[in-house]
């Protein structure tokens, strides 16, 4: 179904903390929507939040439809708050783009949606890596069969956070409150890419722990052995253990013995509102028959593109710009939801099936 908008779609922001503050810098790029409110239960966090970008600040998303006619919500409020902060966007009425992970678990996703499809609304989950050309290069090449069936997937982020990025806020690095450590936070990024290059998973055994935050309750490491639905294989290495962060790399390799690879971060990784992005994502891995020259190429686009950007908020509008342009256009966003809910049965099932409980190290 296509919607018509005699004006570009409004826009709320459920949130008001550091990635609520980036996605509003990149809502100003936008082509089709503007941003109108922020929504949130602090009245001075979001009203200082409202003042700064001339905005409405209203308690609830009911109150922002009323007011200011909001068509479509941005949900950047802490994860374990994701389920209850999209229900009621979609029981307002309103189109919802919600920050990764989609939920702490499986049931939430599935509650959301539900509510997406009794709403009849748009739900996608932000994933901004997939917009990185680096990786529109490598989906293109697999959809062509240029690799042959994808079948050995390479998973691998070394980085690191500090004490100082867990104070940062009083809802990190508890079980309670933060459903987990690397794989819940940093990890679905890249967990997303390698299931979308490969398709979903069958089978996952791994193990996590706590190699060097003893001031955390969360795993900062996790290994895991992946066997995919079309039959392939996988390795996850996902670690916050090495200062200051080395990189985080997604490798595919396919039956016709050709390679493609991206390495999505590089140096010390990029923190929403506490750092910026270090080094540009780019392909460091092509060898499929006859494109081997081009990987020079590639890289030497890649780093010339990121010179000419803001990377820290680029990605971000241009997924913003594919949600908006959905909504518009009655089709499905690049990151559905149930890709969303895909990337969360991976973690999920990574912990050992539920993700909310109390854990011990």
């Amino acid at each position: 179904m296509k919607y018509s908008f005699a004006k570009k779609l409004r826009v709320a922001l459920l949130g008001y903390g550091k990635v609520a503050d980036l996605h509003a810098q990149a809502l100003v790029g936008t082509k089709d929507a503007d941003l109108a409110t922020v929504c949130g239960r602090n009245r001075a966090r979001r009203d200082a939040f409202a003042a700064k970008w001339g905005i409405s600040s209203r308690e609830t998303v009911e109150e922002a439809v009323l007011k200011d006619k909001i068509d479509a919500v941005i949900v950047s409020v802490p994860h374990p708050q994701h389920k209850a902060s999209a229900l009621e966007a979609l029981e307002a009425g309103c189109h919802v783009l919600v920050e990764k992970p989609m939920a702490l678990n499986t049931p939430e996703c599935d509650a959301m949606i539900a509510g997406a499809r009794k709403a009849g609304k748009v739900l996608s989950v932000m994933s901004q890596r997939r917009f990185f050309p680096a990786c529109a290069r490598m989906k293109e090449a697999i959809l062509a069969g240029k690799i042959g069936k994808p079948s050995i997937a390479q998973l691998t982020i070394l980085g690191w956070r500090d004490e100082a990025y867990y104070a940062s806020d009083s809802w990190r690095g508890k079980w309670s409150s933060e459903g987990g450590g690397i794989l819940i936070n940093q990890a679905p990024h890249q967990i997303d890419l390698m299931l979308w290059f490969m398709g979903p998973f069958a089978e996952l055994r791994g193990f996590w722990g706590n190699v060097n935050h003893p001031y955390i309750e969360v795993e900062d490491t996790a290994v895991a052995a992946v066997k995919f639905a079309n039959g392939g294989f996988g390795s996850v290495l996902a670690s916050n253990s090495q200062k200051p962060g080395i990189y985080a790399k997604v490798h595919i390799h396919g039956e016709a013995a050709a390679s493609v690879g991206v390495q999505t971060d590089g140096g010390a990784m990029f923190i929403a509102g506490m750092s910026s992005i270090a080094e540009p994502p780019l392909n460091d891995l092509w060898t499929i028959a006859g494109e081997e020259k081009l990987l020079d190429r590639f890289r030497a686009e890649d780093e010339a593109f990121f010179k000419t950007i803001d990377p820290t908020i680029h990605f971000f509008t241009l997924q913003f710009n594919d949600f908006f342009g959905a909504i518009i256009e009655g089709r499905a966003p690049l990151v559905s939801a149930e890709d969303g809910r895909e990337t969360v049965r991976f973690i999920e099932t990574l912990y050992g099936g539920a993700i909310n409980h109390d854990h011990s190290n």
